[in-house]
């Protein structure tokens, strides 16, 4: 084997491992987002809930 034809596998190589390794981190970084994105509309979900029943505890019992 000459050593052009080394250098050819050897890029086709480096290039495959780092579209895997790209591919890798992106799913990572969409399943943090998806992660974070689920969590922070339950949380928005709760303090709309707590504000609620805030509200009508405040008109039942006035100060």
């Amino acid at each position: 084997m000459t050593q052009v034809t080394s250098m050819r596998r050897r890029h086709k190589f480096n290039n495959r491992m780092t579209r895997i390794i790209l591919l890798i981190s992106f799913l990572f970084l969409f399943g943090r987002f998806v992660y974070s994105a689920i969590a922070a509309w339950h949380h928005h979900q709760d303090k709309a809930e707590a504000q609620q029943s805030s509200l009508s505890v405040n008109n039942i019992n006035p100060a």
